[in-house]
């Protein structure tokens, strides 16, 4: 695809865009209520069925390794699909459109990083959880920005899912470098020779979508064997089903797939996996528990953390002159969103279940960390964007 070609936005993909926020926004709403719903029975008589059937095997996995490896591979090829329609056709096409999400992007993955790793220095056993803050969840931050309605410019909603979408790509590479363990050289070898055919595909033209959803299972299996984790072949799949020209928009394999998948991952694949996850049951859990380093540093990490982080990298892009405040917004609104941001729910309860793996003690303790500090965040973010805004005004 030419330079010229990448940078025009197509109506199409303004229009996906436009029905991506809403549906993210229904989405995070229906995931809050599946978070809900599993802390609750996870606290009820139901408890013990509630993790009974997560260990029911099934195929020769259990269905929480179902849901973790399997249906999140769909919700990562969704995020690649995203990455790639923004970066060739969308919000983030050219340089100047990405300085401010990516500046924010990036701290706020290292500052809350930084606090975690400074809570839970010298402890070896966890430190490996330092990712697990780092993460925005795009749908539940987006639900609640949906709640203040016309308060908030459509430009802070655009920003907001830029900003996610480019941590959602540092999330990737993070699994891929840091969380990948145990490799197995022949069924790697066996992955890259699959993603060989996916690439051969677009560029030798292949444009009907069952090829590469076809080669795609194949490449998914062999990830998962192969020590590399499996949700990585979703983003592998996505990066490699063509887009197609602008003109071409209306036959576009890629647009077509995001816009088929958009239903799904918002209202089935994400709000089960917050249901199989989000349960941990408080009954052995003090206050003294909440000060524990995992808990502390996962809370401290999203409610510190991402604000500051995300804040004053964007300031710094703005004041140097790389970027601009989001059309309509103000600097108060622009904390506001950064404060939204600590939301890490899904993401970082995935991160943690990977960074503790095997340590049902440690993954219940990141989900209470993620818990609260995802909370706090979601209430602070709220009451300052209510307070810094009015409605906006149709013309």
């Amino acid at each position: 695809m030419s330079k010229h070609q990448a940078k025009v936005e197509t109506p199409r993909a303004a229009a996906i865009l436009a029905r991506f926020l809403s549906s993210e926004s229904a989405g995070g709403l229906v995931l809050m209520g599946a978070a809900l719903a599993a802390l609750i029975v996870a606290n009820s008589p139901l408890s013990q069925t509630y993790f009974d059937a997560l260990r029911v095997v099934w195929l020769g996995m259990s269905v929480e390794h179902w849901v973790n490896d399997g249906l999140m591979a769909i919700f990562f090829l969704m995020v690649g699909l995203e990455i790639k329609r923004e970066v060739l056709a969308g919000g983030l096409s050219t340089w100047g459109q990405r300085a401010l999400p990516g500046f924010g992007a990036l701290g706020g993955m290292v500052v809350p990083a930084l606090i975690y790793v400074a809570i839970n220095w010298g402890n070896p056993e966890t430190l490996g959880g330092w990712a697990i803050p780092a993460a925005t969840d795009i749908a539940f931050a987006l639900g609640v920005l949906s709640l203040l309605g016309k308060r908030v410019p459509t430009s802070l909603k655009v920003f907001l899912a830029a900003l996610a979408i480019i941590d959602d790509l540092g999330a990737v590479v993070i699994i891929a470098f840091f969380y990948t363990s145990g490799l197995s050289m022949p069924m790697l070898l066996a992955s890259l020779a699959t993603l060989l055919v996916l690439i051969a595909m677009n560029r030798l033209g292949v444009r009907r979508l069952f090829p590469y959803l076809l080669v795609g299972g194949v490449l998914w299996f062999f990830v998962l064997q192969s020590g590399v984790h499996a949700t990585l072949a979703g983003v592998a799949v996505a990066l490699c089903v063509p887009m197609g020209r602008p003109e071409e928009e209306a036959r576009s394999p890629l647009l077509f797939l995001e816009e088929k998948l958009h239903f799904w991952v918002a209202f089935a694949v994400v709000p089960i996996f917050g249901f199989a996850n989000a349960g941990v049951s408080l009954s052995g859990i003090s206050l003294a528990n909440l000060v524990d380093p995992v808990p502390l540093g996962v809370a401290l990490g999203l409610l510190l953390g991402k604000q500051i982080g995300i804040f004053l990298l964007a300031a710094l892009a703005i004041r140097l002159g790389m970027a601009k405040l989001p059309e309509g917004s103000s600097w108060l609104q622009l904390y506001g969103v950064a404060l939204l941001c600590g939301i890490g729910f899904t993401m970082s309860l995935f991160i943690g279940n990977l960074a503790f793996a095997g340590s049902a003690h440690l993954i219940d303790e990141v989900k209470v960390g993620v818990l609260i500090g995802s909370i706090l965040a979601a209430i602070s973010g709220v009451l300052v964007l209510r307070r810094s805004s009015v409605p906006v005004v149709a013309r």
